[in-house]
């Protein structure tokens, strides 16, 4: 899976990944490979991920959008 995160400033991380946990508004939710189709708001709160190797990574974020679509989660953040 392709994860972007991006602000209005920048690309704050694009990479492959194998899970991202994202804060939504109605609590806390996991993406996996294949995931049906989604958009949902984000709150505050942490965006956790794996990267393709196994290494974890996480981004605060004070809130946001998130697509997930055929493999590739976007993830745009203020």
């Amino acid at each position: 899976m392709k994860l972007e995160i991006i602000s209005a400033h920048e690309v704050s991380f694009s990479g492959e990944v194998t899970s991202v946990t994202l804060p939504g508004e109605v609590g806390q939710f996991t993406v996996l490979k294949d995931h049906a189709p989604i958009i949902s708001v984000l709150v505050k709160g942490t965006v956790k991920y794996t990267d393709a190797k196994g290494n974890p990574g996480s981004f605060e974020i004070a809130g946001g959008l998130a697509d997930v679509n055929n493999n590739v989660i976007s993830v745009c953040v203020y």
